[in-house]
Formats: C-alpha cells, structure tokens, sequence
C-alpha cells in the first residue's frame, strides 16, 4: 500500500495545474481533499472524483489554521498554492510583497509544520512542495517571486533531512514554462524559438512520481531549461551572463506585465 493511498489535501486546486494534479491523485487515494479560493471551479471537479472541497484563503492566517482543522488526518500534503510575485522591487507595494511572501512561503511552511507531527507518529506520510525553476535559477524583475521559489526548496529539502528517519517523505517541484494553465500560461507570452514547455498533466505525473519514489527534487521542464538551471546553480554570474545575451530579460519582463493585473 502506497502513502497515496490514504488522505491528500491539495492546495492550489482552483487552477489548471491543481485540476491535474487532483485528477492524477484521486484514484488511488482513500479520501481528496481540495483547498483554494475559488468554491465555484473546486465544486464541479469534486463532484467529478469524489473529493471533499475546503475553502481557504492562504494569505489570512486563521483560513490556514481553519484548514488544517477541517482537513483532519493528513497523509500527503500538496502544497501548490501560489501567487505571481513578479516585478521589479521598488514597484512593488509592501503590502503586495508580504501578501506574496505569504502565500508563497509562509503558508506552505505553516502547513508543514501543523501536518508533519501526525505523519511522524504515524511513521508514514509525503510532503510534496511545489517551487520552481526560479528556485534554482533567478531571473530578471523577479527578485520576491525568486525569494520565495528558492525558499521553499530550501525548506523542503532541509526538512527531507530531518524527516528521513521518521520514515515521512519530502520532496520538491520545479515547473518551467508550463502551457495552458498556470501563472506562464496566463500571461500570455511567446517563447523563442526552442524554449520549450510542458503541460499541466507533466506536472501532475511529477507529482505521483515525487510521492511513489520519494524522490527529493523533480523539474518538469526540457532538457536544456534543466541543464540551464543547474549551471545556474554553481555559476551563477555566468549563467546570467548567457541568459542576458539570450534575451532572458525581454522575456521575464513580458511575463510579468502578462501577471501584473494579478499580483
């Protein structure tokens, strides 16, 4: 018996990429617990699998303690919840940088910590986090969305160390450009040629996989987008060097104008 087979909750499942995330996890899982915002596109896709719908606002705090309440016993927690956090700093209100930080990494951090205790005495549970490329690899007029991405891989693959020995598994998501859904996909932006994407549906396997083989880091993007990254990673100024001649900047920027009406 895998650990998907008990109960999940899945923040986040108001969008494209949650709705194919719950369609993937639902059918081997004793009890889908969907959690976002909006009632009205979790409804329809509880209705469809079989899921329990909490509504919940990640940015006020009592929602996420209420969550945490309703849902119950949990064994997979699903953090997808997220919020576009793009622009340049000093555009940026600090009430939209705290709202940002909240949802992004303070929540998702607050959800782990109510929900890990269970798992560990029941020596049996997965936290998956979902983070990002840019949370290998910063990008331009992206310095919060950046700060939050890198945060939550950080936390996730800190607390895989403490939670090893507990038998509970941990694991991080790190999506590129994903098309027809998500933050990407509804700025509405046209790569270069050979910047490739993946889908909804990639994202959601990445999930089941990070879950059934407890594996610690999955980035769901073509291969030259994970190499990048990890060049990223050790040569930072290098990296960046090369991606500004690529024209990274002109991109990140029509990103975040395609966001700015939903920071």
């Amino acid at each position: 018996m895998t650990v998907l087979s008990g109960t999940v909750l899945l923040t986040g499942a108001s969008g494209g990429i949650g709705h194919a995330i719950a369609r993937a996890v639902a059918p081997t899982s004793a009890e889908l617990i969907l959690s976002g915002r909006r009632t009205e596109l979790l409804d329809p896709l509880a209705g469809e699998l079989g899921a329990r719908v909490i509504a919940c606002d990640l940015g006020v705090r009592e929602d996420v303690k209420r969550l945490v309440e309703q849902a119950g016993q949990v064994d997979v927690l699903i953090a997808n919840a997220g919020v576009p956090a793009g622009g340049l700093l000093d555009e940026l209100t600090q009430e939209q940088i705290d709202h940002m930080l909240e949802v992004n990494l303070r929540a998702t951090i607050a959800l782990a910590r109510a929900l890990a205790p269970g798992m560990v005495e029941r020596r049996r549970g997965h936290l998956v986090f979902m983070s990002s490329l840019q949370g290998k690899a910063s990008t331009p007029v992206s310095s919060v969305y950046c700060a939050t991405k890198f945060g939550v891989r950080g936390f996730a693959l800190a607390l895989r160390e403490d939670l090893r020995r507990h038998t509970v598994g941990v694991s991080v998501v790190l999506p590129g450009f994903i098309r027809d859904a998500g933050m990407f996909a509804d700025a509405e932006v046209k790569l270069p040629p050979g910047v490739g994407t993946r889908s909804p549906e990639d994202v959601a396997r990445a999930v089941v996989s990070a879950i059934e083989r407890n594996r610690a880091e999955v980035a769901v993007a073509p291969v030259g987008l994970r190499l990048g990254a990890a060049v990223a990673s050790v040569a930072p100024a290098v990296s960046a060097a090369v991606s500004r001649r690529l024209g990274s900047a002109r991109i990140a920027e029509r990103v975040v104008a395609g966001q700015r009406a939903n920071r």
